[in-house]
C-alpha cells in the first residue's frame, strides 16, 4: 500500500493525536492557535488575502 508508514505513525502517535478532546470544547479554538509561529503566520495570511485585489494592475493604472 502506498501510504503504510503514514497509516503506522497515525496508528502508533494515535493518543498523541487526539490529546485535544481531553480539554473542554471551550478550550480547543485556543489550544489549537497556541503556537506563535502558526499564528503569526495566519495574520499575514489573513492580510494577504484581505488585500489580494488591492494592488493589482487595475487598481495600480488609475
Amino acid at each position: 500500500m502506498k501510504w503504510d508508514k503514514a497509516v503506522a505513525k497515525l496508528v502508533k502517535d494515535r493518543d498523541a493525536l487526539l490529546t485535544l478532546y481531553d480539554y473542554p470544547a471551550e478550550h480547543w479554538k485556543h489550544i489549537l492557535t497556541s503556537n506563535p509561529i502558526e499564528s503569526t503566520f495566519a495574520t499575514v495570511r489573513h492580510r494577504t488575502r484581505r488585500t489580494k485585489d488591492c494592488l493589482s494592475r487595475k487598481t495600480g493604472l488609475v
